[in-house]
């Protein structure tokens, strides 16, 4: 019996996941954990055991898109000179969070439920940009101090302001060139 009550909530879990994955792209970060038990036919006891939390749910959703942007980061690596890998990816990220509804909650900070600063999402993509940005700051071309996770802050940012605009993806690609542009060491303010 043990083995199917193990079938049964992997079952669940692929359900709910699905049509969380289907709600989240639909209505975004506020999709209803309500709505998303009846649409999986089950109860929400069940969501929540799978997924204690939204933070919990939307990394679940979010997760083969974070595995996809840390395969791009591998690749983009060794390639061009580390400031324009590092943009280029940086430029895969913005538009993901943009496209991806939801993704840029998933990596935002908050540590009112797993600790200080733990979120599987940003640490995945923190250890697959850190590479890119060591490689940009040892070729001087990028500011000693810029950290990958003030990075993604930056684009959580860009992306929840654009959220609602007309034209998202173009609004934060914008907003993330103008953002750039303070990149360079001797561009950048000293506090």
């Amino acid at each position: 019996m043990p083995e199917q009550k193990r079938a049964d909530a992997r079952r669940n879990y692929e359900r709910v996941l699905a049509v969380a994955e289907e709600q989240v792209a639909a209505h975004g970060s506020g999709a209803s954990l309500e709505q998303i038990a009846r649409i999986a036919e089950v109860g929400s006891a069940t969501v929540r055991r799978h997924f204690p939390t939204r933070q919990a749910l939307l990394e679940a959703v979010s997760h083969k898109r974070i595995e996809a942007l840390c395969a791009r980061a591998h690749d983009l690596t060794g390639a061009g000179d580390g400031r324009s890998a590092l943009l280029e990816w940086l430029t895969e990220v913005v538009a993901y969070c943009v496209r991806a509804r939801g993704l840029a909650v998933a990596l935002s900070y908050d540590d009112t439920e797993s600790g200080p600063y733990h979120n599987a999402c940003s640490v995945a993509l923190e250890e697959a940009g850190n590479p890119l940005l060591r490689r940009a700051i040892g070729e001087g071309t990028v500011a000693e101090d810029v950290t990958v996770s003030e990075l993604i802050s930056l684009i959580v940012g860009i992306a929840l302001a654009t959220e609602h605009h007309p034209d998202a993806a173009a609004k934060a690609q914008r907003l993330f060139r103008l953002s750039v542009a303070g990149l360079n060491p001797q561009d950048m303010p000293q506090n």
